[in-house]
């Protein structure tokens, strides 16, 4: 049979000693001495009694909760991202909740009321593809003080921080690496541009171009997903039209895949007739048959460092993020054998 769960009350008079005294014991008040606190602690143990959050919470208007808002988990890079956040996090006494988006605006607006109605002490997002209109996150700002932080995937919105890496330097570094092996005719994979870590990488890409002398042609910007079939849909698309680049620069680890895989089926050799790189240094890329050449996003440093951020401000004022700050992390560019050349 269960014990009962005691109260505060019961180890009081257990104890003969005030109810205040229990409670401060509880919550290690430096008035209360240690052999008190020790006393108090074993007791409860003894009595099963469980400490009220809920009432704790209220009553320091902390839950010492987080929420964390991805399209997905099961890339490594948001896995990676939220092991950085809950490291950063953990010796500060917070929890994590996760949640999906799914990359449908509609869920992460439930997600947000969610984590809004369980009262976090903050959130940290990613937007999905599909967030166009940002009101729901500004109809937060204007109403809570639940500070937000971005990661990776942002939208411009004053008053809510971010941490991302240097995604048009990271397109830029992917281009030039190619060039400088002597790739001339080199189609970029561009993501959905609907956001902007894409419209960044795009923008890197071209302006390394044009920085080597080397003409932009629009026939070589293929819009594809983040999935291995689009990128084996990208492939197809190119050689149906005969328009054969000599290296691809893919903003997808995914969709660099899946060229691969395509490439391969056609007898193509990587990377002497077609180079290849993505971006995000999945895992799998290095321990591929070939392996392929990608941008590093540096996901647990940047999961930390959002997590820094959070802390530092509720640190700074104890209601939130009040100081806006953009972190840009440098990208990191792993060169394998799919695009070495030379």
């Amino acid at each position: 049979m269960n014990k009962k769960n005691a109260t505060i009350y019961d180890i009081s008079k257990k104890l003969n000693v005030s109810v205040a005294t229990v409670s401060r014991a509880l919550n290690d008040h430096p008035r209360i001495s240690q052999a008190t606190k020790d006393l108090v602690k074993k007791t409860a143990k003894e009595m099963n009694y469980k400490q009220n959050n809920l009432a704790k919470a209220l009553k320091s208007g902390e839950t010492k909760n987080v929420g964390i808002i991805v399209p997905y988990i099961n890339t490594n890079f948001f896995s990676s991202v939220i092991r950085g956040i809950e490291e950063e996090l953990s010796p500060h006494g917070y929890h994590v909740i996760i949640c999906q988006s799914h990359e449908d605006v509609n869920i992460e607006k439930r997600h947000l009321n969610t984590l809004l109605n369980a009262q976090v002490d903050g959130i940290f997002m990613s937007v999905s593809k599909t967030t166009i209109d940002t009101e729901h996150i500004q109809n937060i700002l204007d109403t809570t003080n639940t500070p937000i932080i971005f990661f990776d995937r942002k939208k411009d919105i004053s008053g809510i921080s971010t941490v991302t890496i240097d995604d048009y330097q990271g397109g830029y570094m992917a281009t030039q690496h190619l060039i400088n092996e002597g790739y001339r005719n080199i189609c970029h994979f561009s993501g959905d541009l609907n956001l902007e870590i894409y419209q960044n990488r795009l923008n890197g890409y071209k302006q390394a171009l044009l920085d080597h002398n080397l003409s932009i042609k629009e026939e070589n910007i293929i819009t594809t997903g983040s999935s291995i079939d689009e990128g084996i849909d990208a492939v197809k698309k190119l050689w149906d039209k005969k328009s054969v680049p000599d290296a691809i620069f893919s903003s997808s680890d995914f969709a660099a895949l899946g060229a691969c895989q395509e490439l391969k089926k056609r007898k193509i050799k990587i990377p002497q007739e077609v180079a290849i790189i993505g971006f995000s240094n999945e895992p799998f890329t290095q321990f591929m048959e070939l392996p392929m050449s990608s941008v590093d996003q540096t996901p647990v440093t940047m999961g930390k460092m959002a997590g820094q951020v959070f802390i530092d401000g509720v640190k700074g004022n104890g209601s939130g993020v009040s100081i806006e700050k953009k972190v840009v992390l440098a990208p990191q560019l792993y060169i394998r054998k799919s695009s070495k050349r030379k």
